[in-house]
């Protein structure tokens, strides 16, 4: 028979506070949605207060309520001093910029001007739903009426599906609402003024798509019967449309059309690069003393109502505290990460010269910071800084890095630069294979491999040689 034994255990567990988890949280908002997470708090919580004229900050709190625990009203919050002091209504000028229109919310409007009924709208709004990112329609017509029957509960076939994608495809893009590469191509053809460059890049499209995408030229000319000039004109026609029309409308970095306010300006002074941090609509806030009142008389009752009075406004005059408080950590964590960044990319804020840019990665700046580096991937997120040459996504300068052959680390981003440079000047009648690349790189000193020529290759979406070829 086994004996049970009994031990004690004493682990130690890392909880986050609650002023931790509301800093994590605002560390990854934008200055924008900063705005509307304050305004939203002063609306739910009648403990805080904005500082305005009319509740100066040296009004002396209660004598008989220690309040010690919510220093956040008696001195001024960090996230002030970044700017010059001004009056209320002297905000300070700020260039804003949009981010690309959501390319749904642009077909949606397009869609406003269809005359449809309720029911084919409903259908019509479902399929535009289904687009991905490049503009494609990636299910087929019997799985999509299946879908909208059990979402919609709307009872549809192939054949008004069918209609109902013919009106998305007259939509801009043109090009949108193809099932697949050759649609999306003749939908754009199509379009084109009819010569005879456009009627012939539409055969090939419709009767020859095979030999074109595999460069198969002189099957092409045999079967039809048309000399190399008519090709090259026919096949100039294709290699110009978009294969992705939904990538024109499209934002890598939001899927919601927005403005952008930059969380961070860089100004050269001096020669110097010099950052600040707009506060634009952050206002300043303190704790409503007079519920520090309520807290006091009601702290004086041993009524039920009292006691439940007192409760009420602790957790208030608590999460008050720790939302002004972690607005004051989140501005002093992005200055303290934007300030790395610059001084680890120095060189190039100067002039912006991309190439100047060093491989960076999230643990150089938070070993620089002395932060984690999920930290600083929260900080990086959605964050954009205004430049003397442009406003850049932070993201924008984190990149890995390879050896010269002078031991020197560079930027991938610098090897992608120069394999660009390279393919778009080559000599399109014998484009430069993987293998020739490597060369090239090495006689710029770069020491790369076959397979890394490649995979920066893809990145770029750069086809192989065979497929950038030219007649």
């Amino acid at each position: 028979m086994e004996m049970i034994k009994q031990s004690l255990q004493q682990k130690q567990v890392q909880k986050l506070s609650p002023l931790q988890i509301q800093t994590i949280k605002l560390l990854e908002l934008p200055t924008l949605e900063l705005e509307q997470k304050i305004q939203k708090e002063l609306e739910e919580n009648p403990v805080l207060d904005e500082v305005t004229d009319d509740n100066p900050e040296d009004d002396e709190l209660p004598k008989k309520v220690s309040l010690s625990d919510y220093p956040a009203d008696d001195q001024t919050p960090s996230y002030k001093t970044y700017v010059n002091n001004q009056g209320k209504d002297l905000k300070p000028q700020y260039n804003t910029f949009s981010v690309k229109e959501s390319f749904h919310q642009n077909l949606e409007a397009q869609l406003g001007y269809c005359h449809l009924t309720p029911r084919a709208r409903q259908i019509a709004s479902f399929i535009i739903g289904m687009l991905d990112d490049d503009g494609y329609l990636r299910r087929d017509l019997e799985s999509l009426a299946d879908d909208i029957s059990f979402r919609l509960n709307i009872e549809t076939d192939v054949n008004e599906l069918e209609d109902l994608l013919g009106i998305i495809q007259e939509f801009d893009p043109v090009g949108v609402g193809a099932r697949d590469l050759r649609e999306c191509l003749l939908l754009q053809i199509k379009a084109k003024p009819h010569d005879q460059a456009q009627q012939d890049a539409q055969e090939i499209l419709e009767n020859h798509f095979e030999e074109f995408t595999k460069k198969h030229y002189t099957k092409i000319l045999s079967k039809m019967k048309i000399d190399e000039d008519r090709l090259k004109k026919a096949i100039d026609e294709i290699v110009h449309l978009n294969p992705r029309p939904g990538g024109q409308i499209d934002d890598s970095y939001n899927d919601q059309a927005q403005q952008v306010v930059p969380d961070f300006v860089l100004e050269l002074k001096d020669g110097k690069p010099v950052m600040t941090m707009p506060r634009f609509n952050v206002p300043e806030l303190r704790v409503n003393k007079r519920y520090a009142d309520i807290l006091m008389d009601s702290a004086s009752k041993s009524t039920k109502e009292g006691k439940e009075a007192v409760t009420f406004v602790k957790q208030k005059l608590d999460s008050a505290k720790w939302f002004i408080e972690a607005i004051k950590q989140r501005q002093r964590t992005l200055q303290n990460t934007m300030n790395a960044i610059i001084e680890f990319q120095y060189d190039f804020f100067i002039d912006g010269d991309e190439t100047k840019l060093k491989p960076m990665v999230l643990k150089n700046i938070a070993e620089r910071t002395g932060l984690d580096i999920s930290t600083i991937s929260r900080v990086v997120n959605c964050k954009y800084i205004q430049t003397h040459f442009g406003i850049y996504p932070l993201k924008y300068f984190f990149s890995e890095g390879l050896m010269t052959d002078r031991g020197e680390e560079v930027s991938t981003r610098e090897i992608k630069k120069i394999l660009t440079e390279s393919i778009e000047a080559e000599n399109k009648s014998k484009p430069l294979t993987d293998e020739e690349l490597v060369t090239v790189l090495t006689e710029k000193g770069y020491k790369v491999a076959r397979r890394t020529v490649a995979k920066y290759r893809e990145q770029l979406n750069i086809p192989i040689a065979r497929l950038r070829k030219e007649i």
